[in-house]
């Protein structure tokens, strides 16, 4: 059988390891990133991958994925907007575009009508696991779109996430991802205020965050972050804190939107926003265990 030629756009931190595996899994490549040279470099250690020089290469692709930082990036990326042309444009008739990053539902929802216009299709499918999930295989995908454009896609997921749940129409994959960040958020920021005030009371953090784990406070963040990137001191988890931040955001903005009460969820938005505007964009999530948290 012949599989998809696949246009992968965006080789940042969770990209590159994603594309490694379709690679791998034998599926052709054409791949682009705006970084010079990475695209290029990508190539020459996988046989069988292009390097786009420009949208046309990406356009000859059967299925193109996205793995880009925001709404506004995809967006430029794509164009078949009211602001410019571009990818979209180029596409062939009934092509099927995979928005994998975090952007917002609700420009999602608008993209894909302007892109019908076009006849290009589109599902969201954002992903969470962090770059162990995304070099294992193991990412959760939340998808949104129609059944049969998301069924086509499901063999390309089998090698990239350990689960699919598909949410809804399209813009609902982006709102389940941002809500689980709300949460991952909010259990970041209270992790790190309970093993702060325990280590001021005598109690050290990996002793607490036994307890936790052992206890009813046990979660993703305890289990999964304070040692390995928190008290260790390492804080490479892979998934940078603007854009958690940025994830909070698109939360917040759907639950206001509904009309929903968020009287926990606003304190966090106002920490991560507050925190994120003082930091380098390098900076990685769980460096918020150095940066709140300690003492007034």
């Amino acid at each position: 059988m012949t599989l998809p030629v696949i246009g992968f756009v965006g080789l940042g931190n969770m990209g590159l390891p994603m594309a490694d595996r379709l690679c791998a899994a034998g599926y052709p490549l054409v791949v682009s990133d705006v970084a010079p040279g990475v695209a290029a470099t990508f190539a020459d250690g996988h046989p069988g991958t292009v390097a786009a020089t420009g949208p046309a290469d990406v356009a000859d692709s059967d299925i193109v994925i996205l793995m880009l930082p925001s709404s506004a990036v995809v967006e430029a990326v794509l164009g078949g907007t009211e602001a410019a042309a571009g990818l979209a444009e180029a596409l062939r008739p009934g092509a099927l575009v995979v928005d994998m990053g975090s952007s917002e539902p609700a420009r999602t929802r608008a993209l894909a009508a302007r892109l019908a216009a076009l006849d290009v299709r589109l599902v969201d499918a954002p992903v969470s696991g962090g770059v162990r999930g995304a070099t294992a295989g193991t990412l959760a995908v939340m998808t949104g779109g129609a059944p049969e454009d998301l069924a086509e896609v499901a063999p390309l997921f089998a090698h990239l996430a350990g689960t699919v749940v598909h949410v809804g129409p399209v813009g609902a994959g982006h709102a389940a991802k941002a809500l689980n960040n709300l949460v991952s958020a909010a259990s970041v920021s209270v992790t790190v205020e309970a093993l702060r005030v325990a280590e001021g009371f005598g109690i050290a953090p990996e002793t607490m965050t036994e307890v936790l784990n052992g206890s009813s406070g046990r979660s993703n963040t305890s289990e999964n972050k304070v040692v390995q990137f928190m008290t260790s001191g390492t804080f490479r988890s892979g998934f940078a804190l603007q854009l958690m931040a940025k994830d909070v955001r698109i939360a917040l903005d759907l639950a206001r939107s509904l009309g929903c009460r968020t009287d926990v969820s606003d304190r966090v938005e106002q920490q991560w926003s507050a925190v994120a505007a003082d930091v380098p964009p390098a900076t990685d999530h769980t460096e918020m265990y150095r940066l709140v948290g300690g003492a007034r």
